[in-house]
């Protein structure tokens, strides 16, 4: 059974910056990170391989957000930059149970953290 344990959330103004840390208990393979806002649906927002050799990220955050993966402390990291109101959400970590290919859709995650309240406000 893997465990994740997000850190990092916070109230940020708007064109801030922050970093969210996932710390994982057992073996991880492709994880994401996702989010969701009140009224709206969970969308993963970015994703990377176990071996971090490869990733993928929804347009809406391509070129603000950055993943950072260290497979030996087993944590991944989101640096999300140039922050927006429409950026609100809880964000969670998330990862599949066995090999599998990059993938923005929530339901291929089988394992997922309680969620770290992101919220973007001035």
């Amino acid at each position: 059974q893997v465990q994740l344990v997000e850190t990092g959330g916070g109230l940020v103004q708007p064109g801030g910056s922050l970093t969210l840390s996932c710390t994982a208990s057992g073996r991880t393979f492709t994880m994401a990170w996702c989010r969701q806002s009140p009224g709206k649906e969970r969308e993963c927002v970015a994703t990377i391989t176990r071996a971090a050799t490869n990733s993928n990220y929804a347009d809406s955050v391509k070129g603000r957000f950055t993943l950072a993966k260290d497979n030996r402390r087993n944590t991944l990291g989101l640096r999300m930059d140039n922050l927006r109101s429409e950026d609100t959400a809880v964000y969670y970590c998330a990862s599949t149970r066995t090999w599998a290919a990059l993938t923005l859709d929530p339901n291929d995650y089988d394992y997922w953290g309680q969620g770290t309240q992101v919220t973007v406000s001035s």
